[in-house]
């Protein structure tokens, strides 16, 4: 069903002849094959949007065809995606998010091409597709990549959607080079986050919206070698690939919070804005800005 369904909505990928429009098995992805938001003159450019075409049943159908784990709501109200259990995401997810608002309003994205890492069911990338100029969206799971094409699609936005599971490293072939870097909840579930920072930060231009989970100096008591350095960390159990909300290996390596900004740093991001430092149920977590010097 989901091998349909990426061919449905993102093309299919086994066929090597496409519409000059298109690309093919031997094209490298890049911001280039992702849909602009506004065509040449400036006026907006997306898809159309069908979710108000739907009829209530059709919906059910819709809502009942993909394994969803979160919702929005349509001008009419209704559920667009499923709640995960009665206590989590089981209220609707905004479009956009306020971290999202606050990053264009520090980085106008309208002029801007935007990576987002770990887009589970395309509510981000919903929002980040009306405000950038053009969107590449990534997930580890191929569920979720399907279920944000199709997010996408019926709610009118066309990013350029691809699985990358980024503990492996850059994908060949795909060009992930951005202005800026959405990267919400991802970090934290990383068995070695810091070389997938160093590997993925050279490839941002400008800016990075980073959110995560991160150690205390009480909680982070192992410490592990990534590249040339060694770094503290709090060992986080993780559920593995059948769990929706966890990541893809056995345990997660949360960093300290001073360790972060070091990497940031260190990779030429100098100005770097805590913006937010929230106590959750599972631990501290942070909101992060960074940018190169000049932007």
């Amino acid at each position: 069903m989901f091998r349909n369904l990426v061919r449905k909505f993102g093309g299919d990928r086994e066929q090597t002849r496409r519409a000059p429009s298109g690309w093919t098995e031997g094209r490298p992805l890049s911001m280039d094959a992702a849909g602009s938001a506004v065509a040449e003159d400036g006026s907006p450019r997306g898809g159309i949007p069908i979710l108000g075409l739907l009829t209530d049943d059709e919906l059910k159908r819709l809502n009942d065809l993909l394994p969803w784990s979160c919702f929005v709501l349509d001008a009419q109200g209704r559920t667009f995606g499923k709640s995960w259990s009665a206590t989590k995401r089981s209220v609707p997810q905004e479009i956009p998010d306020h971290r999202i608002v606050e990053l264009d309003r520090r980085f106008p994205l309208g002029e801007r091409d935007v990576l987002e890492i770990g887009c589970f069911e395309g509510v981000h990338t919903v929002a980040l597709a009306r405000l950038a100029r053009r969107v590449m969206a990534a997930d580890s799971r191929v569920e979720n990549v399907v279920k944000t094409i199709v997010r996408c699609a019926v709610l009118g936005e066309r990013p350029l959607v691809f699985p990358w599971d980024v503990e492996h490293g850059l994908l060949p072939g795909i060009d992930v080079t951005c202005d800026v870097l959405h990267h919400v909840g991802v970090l934290y579930h990383l068995v070695d986050p810091v070389r997938h920072l160093r590997e993925v930060l050279p490839h941002v231009r400008q800016a990075v919206m980073l959110d995560t989970h991160v150690a205390s100096a009480d909680t982070a008591v192992d410490s592990y070698v990534s590249g040339p350095d060694r770094f503290r960390y709090q060992r986080y159990r993780e559920g593995g690939r059948e769990e929706p909300f966890a990541g893809m290996a056995d345990h997660a390596k949360w960093l300290l919070e001073a360790d972060l900004i070091r990497v940031l740093r260190e990779a030429g991001f100098t100005a770097v804005d805590v913006a937010e430092r929230r106590a959750e149920r599972n631990g501290p977590r942070v909101l992060i800005y960074a940018a190169r010097p000049g932007v």
